[in-house]
């Protein structure tokens, strides 16, 4: 099959990859998070800080579309080879975490479904099922059967949020009910831009296939921004409430049975499925010579595995360690590749330690940033002051390079 024959995937399939992808369990309990804010202020931190990070997620994505290279790859243009193998490594046990989060949040969901309905209580064996339904979903790919797939699945996942927001803005507490714990702005916000930077990894992995840049490009924001938007809000309202964002609790309540048990399987199934290709996608970037849907379906396995044995579901540090990580280095990439123009892989080049060095001064401004509290989050700072010091800089460090070494005539 051609390049252009692959590149197939319109701005549709983009909007309903990245809505699916955005109806998760785990992005409703992040929303929950944001509940001692109260439901205003909580909401204008998920809507400034999706603003934020989906505009970011996008931005990664046209590189991929432009130069049709998975997420990974494209760091090369500003770290090497090498550099880039090192984030590689990052991201898979992100996306392992990642996997594992996704099957314990959706499988703890379904058994108290079937604790109540049927008195069957069973977390291990349904983590065990979901990470089976996954490994089937890897196993379609991304072709055409896939594509219709996920369309049927996305619709079903709509109808969940539309029942969801019934059950949530119903309620006339969820304005007048008083709130309970405390929580700054900032890191409020920050919860809103971490979930969409978390998946910036990852998006090229997809939008190298699309027809064009623009129906790319759009798709994925509209998909993202308003699915994983309204997931936080529905979480937010859902603490609020019943100081409980578990989305089972209110599909029971509204008599829905097993069909919430079918719609909380698959919302974890199509989500979970973009971080198990994605693994395989990464590990081409190191192991070229692997095959990419093999090594998905092992790290489907590990996840599984891994959510069963390890707790893994108080994820509010694992989300500031994907920040503390992928936020310098997509600073450092976006600014290379939109503002310095600089947007083809060197083959020869292994290691940038200029722009290795600066990512690990963001990754200590990130967590610096963590203790002062600041009103705009620690992403966006981070990103601004490491962009502008790579601006200031670069002509002084390009030398500042490891090569390969030509071989003698």
């Amino acid at each position: 099959m051609s390049v252009s024959e692959k590149n197939n995937l319109s701005m549709f399939n983009f909007t309903t990859l990245w809505f699916g992808a955005a109806i998760s369990v785990a992005e409703i309990l992040t929303g929950g998070l944001l509940a001692p804010l109260g439901f205003k202020m909580g909401l204008l931190a998920i809507l400034l800080g999706h603003l934020v990070g989906t505009t970011l997620l996008v931005l990664g994505g046209i590189i991929g579309t432009t130069e049709r290279i998975p997420a990974l790859v494209s760091t090369r243009i500003s770290f090497g080879q090498y550099g880039s193998y090192l984030f590689s490594i990052l991201n898979v046990l992100q996306l392992l975490g990642w996997t594992a989060v996704m099957i314990i949040t959706g499988a703890r969901s379904v058994n108290q479904i079937t604790k109540i309905l049927w008195s069957f209580d069973h977390l291990s064996v349904w983590s065990v099922i979901i990470g089976v339904f996954i490994l089937v979903w890897v196993w379609l790919g991304k072709d055409s059967g896939w594509k219709k797939a996920n369309n049927i699945a996305v619709v079903l996942l709509f109808m969940l949020t539309i029942v969801l927001s019934v059950i949530i803005f119903r309620n006339p507490e969820l304005f007048s009910k008083p709130v309970v714990g405390d929580m700054v702005f900032g890191s409020a916000l920050e919860m809103a831009v971490l979930m969409p930077l978390s998946w910036l990894p990852l998006i090229s992995d997809y939008t190298r296939f699309a027809k064009s840049k623009r129906g790319g490009a759009v798709g994925s924001w509209l998909g993202y921004f308003f699915g994983s938007s309204w997931m936080y809000i529905i979480g937010l309202g859902a603490a609020i409430i019943a100081s409980d964002p578990d989305p089972s609790a209110m599909l029971l309540a509204a008599n829905l049975g097993i069909v919430a048990l079918g719609i909380i399987v698959l919302a974890t199934v199509t989500t979970t499925f973009l971080d198990a290709y994605s693994a395989g996608v990464t590990f081409l970037n190191v192991f070229s010579k692997l095959n990419e849907k093999s090594v998905a379906i092992v790290m489907t396995a590990l996840g599984t595995i891994l959510a069963i044995v390890v707790n893994i579901e108080q994820y509010q540090d694992f989300l500031y360690a994907i920040g503390s990580v992928f936020a310098p280095l997509f600073a450092i990439l976006l600014t290379d590749y939109f503002l310095l123009k600089n947007k083809k892989i060197q083959t020869e080049l292994l290691v940038n330690w200029a722009t290795l060095g600066l990512c690990v001064i963001g990754t200590g401004l990130y967590y610096w940033f963590v203790k002062l509290h600041l009103v705009l989050g620690y992403t966006i700072p981070v990103m601004l002051i490491i962009s502008l010091i790579r601006l200031i800089t670069w002509r002084l460090t390009e030398k500042w390079i490891y090569v390969k070494k030509s071989l003698p005539t």
